[in-house]
C-alpha cells in the first residue's frame, strides 16, 4: 500500500504551507502535483530547475511564508550546492518532498538496486540534513510533522516519497 496523494495534500494544509515549488515528478504528478495545480488554498509555483526552488522557498520563508519544494531525487542531486549554501550553511527552513524514482516498493532507499536511490540518504547525512521516507498509508503522518521541524529549527528537511502517491477519489 502507498501513501495517498489526497493525504499529503491535507498534511501540507495542516503544517500551512502556502506554495508549493515544483518541477513535474514522475512519481507524484498523478496523485499529487496535479491535483494540487487544481487547489485553491495552496499556490503552485513551477520552475525550471531544482537550485532555483530552493531559492524561491528560501526566499518565502524569510517573508514568513510556509513553502515545499516537490522534486525527484534527480533534481535534489542537481541542487546539491544550492541545498548546502542556502539552506545548511545559511539555515534556511528548506522543506523538501522528493520522489524517489526508480524506487522498489518494499525496499528500504539504502538496498535499492537503483543507484540514485541507493545514494539519496547518505547524502542527505553527510549534509546533516535530517529526513523521513514515506512508503505506506501509515507515513502519511510523518508529513506535517517534517515541515514543522524544517520551520521549527530553520534548517532543511526531506521527505522522501518511495512510491507514486495513490490517487484517492474526492
Amino acid at each position: 500500500m502507498t501513501a495517498r496523494g489526497a493525504e499529503i495534500l491535507a498534511a501540507l494544509k495542516r503544517a500551512r504551507v502556502e506554495f508549493v515549488v515544483a518541477l513535474p515528478d514522475i512519481v507524484t504528478s498523478d496523485a499529487l502535483l496535479w491535483p494540487l495545480a487544481r487547489d485553491p488554498q495552496i499556490r503552485l509555483v513551477r520552475v525550471c530547475k531544482e537550485d532555483e526552488g530552493i531559492g524561491i522557498c528560501a526566499g518565502l520563508a524569510v517573508a514568513g511564508r510556509r513553502a515545499v519544494l516537490l522534486i525527484q531525487q534527480t533534481g535534489l542531486l542537481d541542487s546539491i550546492n544550492a541545498l548546502r549554501a542556502v539552506g545548511v550553511e545559511y539555515a534556511q527552513p528548506i522543506a523538501l518532498m522528493v520522489g524517489l524514482q526508480g524506487k522498489e516498493a518494499g525496499v528500504a532507499p539504502a538496498r535499492s538496486a537503483k543507484f540514485a536511490v541507493r545514494i539519496v540518504e547518505p547524502i542527505l547525512d553527510a549534509l546533516g540534513i535530517a529526513h523521513v521516507a514515506l512508503e505506506s498509508r501509515a507515513d502519511e503522518a510523518l508529513v506535517g510533522p517534517a515541515i514543522e521541524r524544517a520551520y521549527a529549527e530553520s534548517r532543511p528537511v526531506c521527505v522522501l516519497i518511495g512510491a507514486p502517491p495513490e490517487v484517492s477519489a474526492p
